[in-house]
């Protein structure tokens, strides 16, 4: 869109508010009498109170769910925790969309979960939905014709069959095990017709059954990370296991062995440093490759790693995040980390480069 010329009456102080190029003045958002992308002020103004009714009248929606929230919530759990197979969730149209995000959640959170669409399910999909299974079926009205074979489905095999519902007198309603009602809360449409508060309601109330899932289920963030491993959220979620090295790659030796032996365990590492193992299999020291510099006028060569070492050396458990390990480097400005178990054995070596290698920062 072109860039309007600012008014005459402008004065400098709120020209001088913009960046100026040529005779074109690009205001700061907000200011003078149009904005950056040419809209007069009065037309977003109203764009704003729109904005607001919407998002007020949502929140209205939730307020009365919130408080109208009863047992038949804990009865609908009850259904999904004992499903020994998954949670179909079904819906057309709009409330089709939110099914699949509920499905999506669910299946997220620890929860085997699919969508099954119901026009699908009359033409072969009722295939897709087993005898250890529950149904959870989405429907404002309650009275969606595309439901009807699911719904008859659900009964003829006694599935558990759960209703989110407005329409409390509905055949849906009427075929389900649990109800859980949506208040008949205003649409934030100005005409009452489209769909807003309603699938607002819809979705926060498959989130509470996910979470509620979730939670008695003791998910933690270890099989969160499992069903997340892309993406900025998975390596967030990394642990300190999943990229540290192990094995014969941690560079130890014992207290007695000779500095040479150590420099050439540090050079074959190439690490930088090198971890001192007791005989009592705890981990004792490090000698890093500043420490070499400091002792280099000490003859050396002819001194024992004990007498080297650096005590008390910083560790991380295996079972912590890796951006907490990134963490404790950052904070006691050092480049690396042994990974010990609870009994202070070594168990591996991390690397500020493994972390930053995984997306870890």
């Amino acid at each position: 869109m072109r860039i309007r010329e600012r008014s005459h009456c402008a004065n400098e102080a709120g020209a001088s508010r913009g960046s100026v190029l040529g005779d074109k003045s690009f205001a700061a958002p907000g200011r003078g009498a149009f904005d950056v992308v040419g809209r007069e002020r009065p037309a977003l103004l109203r764009d704003l109170v729109v904005a607001r009714r919407v998002i007020r009248a949502e929140i209205d929606g939730l307020e009365q769910l919130s408080e109208t929230l009863d047992a038949s919530l804990g009865d609908a759990l009850d259904l999904c925790a004992a499903a020994r197979g998954r949670i179909v969730v079904t819906g057309i149209g709009k409330s089709g969309h939110v099914a699949r995000k509920i499905a999506a959640t669910m299946a997220s959170t620890g929860t085997p979960a699919q969508f099954v669409h119901p026009s699908e399910a009359s033409h072969g999909d009722l295939g897709m939905i087993g005898m250890d299974d529950a149904i959870i079926a989405i429907s404002n009205s309650g009275d969606t014709g595309e439901l009807a074979d699911i719904i008859s489905y659900s009964r003829r095999f006694k599935i558990p069959l759960i209703a989110i519902t407005g329409g409390r007198g509905s055949a849906l309603a009427e075929a389900a095990d649990v109800v859980l009602p949506l208040p008949h809360a205003a649409e934030a449409c100005p005409m009452g017709l489209a769909p807003t508060t309603s699938t607002t309601m819809t979705m926060a109330l498959g989130d509470a059954l996910a979470i509620g899932l979730l939670e008695r289920k003791g998910f933690s963030t270890a099989d969160f990370q499992r069903f997340h491993p892309g993406g900025k959220l998975g390596r967030r979620l990394l642990r300190v296991d999943d990229i540290m090295h192990s094995g014969d790659d941690v560079p130890l030796v014992g207290p007695d062995a000779p500095m040479s032996e150590a420099i050439l365990v540090m050079s074959a590492k190439s690490f930088g440093c090198v971890g001192v193992r007791g005989e009592d299999g705890r981990l004792h020291g490090v000698i890093t490759d500043g420490d070499l510099r400091r002792h280099m006028n000490d003859g050396l060569l002819s001194r024992r790693v004990g007498e080297v070492m650096h005590r008390d050396p910083k560790t991380i458990l295996s079972t912590h995040l890796a951006a907490e390990a990134l963490g404790i480097m950052n904070r006691f400005a050092i480049t690396a980390l042994f990974v010990v178990d609870e009994q202070q054995r070594p168990a591996g070596f991390l690397h500020m480069h493994d972390c930053l290698r995984a997306g870890v920062a």
